[in-house]
């Protein structure tokens, strides 16, 4: 670090000139070589005596001469900046793959914790456009409004996702069709659209506003080191998970709940106190569901009393086998975890929630 800058640049350009002897010394002549090599040798020399004036002339008679025999090849910009898109390509799959992992909140089961995407309708006309630019990127908030042209019937709602992050639904009616930016779980439990529904000619099918379901990265790196701790909120694979179906084109989905239950852990509910090991669950996430403060509703019972795992009423309770997790929504009530479906085998971990990234609302931040 304490090397002039002068005799650095001697050096490289000798280094550079060296390289251009080796690699195209099967196209240059024997003069041409000879002038190199004779003029590196002078700027080496010029080096030794730490005389800075001859560096700088010698450097720059020997940088003439190799950009002379290794001209700039054409498009070297655009050869630069494919370069440089292609690194910072493999450095976000890098990352992707083995550190942080984007993850959008499909459903409710996690509110108000974590927002899923959540439905508006309203009758109200939608802000101005600046407005609506602002939210989306704000709030990610999203306004729709679907009005039919004729009579018709909905015949079916159909999932359509772009580039992952993008979740439209296609309203397939008999005469006609709507592409709108929203779910179909969204269209159909809060805007009330639903298969077998008829329409008027100029009647409203859907309108109002669309929160997109909150973003967060997951942390794919810890659990590599230590283990996942009860309380966490986790996101893992449902691979080979009896009772959960797998989309044809994107296969198994990701899910996201919190950790209750880790491997030997017993669990019971006694609305609205979920129990583990005989006592209360600790920590700041269990403690905010069974205070049942609203929005917060306290854990319940599974609806199935056949399943061993459903933890169906005050006296059922239920041990995590080795090498699984139990998963339960801080929405119970609205929730399909392993209540329903068994605990999540350790192999189908992907790593732990760290921090919603978008949209900026009371939820941007760490992730408890």
């Amino acid at each position: 670090m304490f090397t002039p800058g002068y005799i650095k640049h001697g050096r490289l350009l000798i280094r550079h000139a060296e390289k251009v002897l080796r690699y195209r010394k099967d196209l240059l002549n024997e003069t041409t070589t000879s002038e190199l090599k004779v003029q590196i040798e002078k700027v080496r020399k010029s080096l030794s005596a730490r005389d800075e004036k001859a560096v700088k002339i010698e450097s720059e008679q020997l940088h003439d001469l190799y950009v002379k025999h290794m001209p700039t090849p054409k498009d070297a910009a655009w050869r630069e900046n494919v370069e440089v898109i292609l690194v910072a390509i493999v450095v976000a799959i890098g990352i992707r793959s083995y550190f942080l992992q984007p993850f959008k909140i499909p459903t409710g089961s996690m509110q108000p914790t974590l927002n899923g995407i959540i439905g508006h309708p309203s009758t109200a006309p939608a802000p101005n456009m600046l407005q609506q630019v602002a939210e989306f990127f704000i709030l990610g908030r999203n306004y729709i409004k679907v009005v039919s042209a004729e009579d018709d019937r909905v015949t079916a709602i159909e999932l359509k996702k772009y580039a992952f992050f993008f979740t439209f639904s296609r309203i397939v009616c008999e005469r006609q069709t709507f592409m709108v930016y929203a779910s179909p779980d969204t269209l159909r439990q809060d805007f009330k659209v639903r298969e077998d529904n008829v329409y008027k000619k100029g009647q409203t099918i859907a309108q109002g506003a669309v929160d997109t379901g909150d973003q967060v990265f997951v942390d794919k790196l810890s659990y590599n080191f230590v283990k996942p701790h009860r309380g966490d909120v986790f996101v893992f694979r449902t691979d080979n998970i009896f009772g959960i179906a797998s989309d044809p084109l994107t296969g198994a989905p990701f899910f996201i709940k919190r950790l209750a239950g880790v491997p030997s852990d017993e669990l019971r509910v006694n609305p609205p106190l979920l129990y583990v090991n005989g006592k209360p669950a600790e920590g700041f996430g269990f403690a905010r569901v069974m205070s049942a403060v609203p929005p917060y509703h306290g854990y319940v019972w599974g609806r199935d009393p056949g399943s061993r795992y459903s933890l169906s009423d005050a006296s059922k309770t239920y041990a995590v086998p080795e090498h699984n997790y139990f998963a339960m929504g801080d929405n119970s009530s609205n929730s399909s975890d392993s209540r329903y479906w068994g605990p999540v085998p350790e192999e189908n971990l992907v790593g732990r929630g760290l921090f919603v990234y978008w949209p900026f609302n009371r939820h941007w931040g760490l992730i408890r």
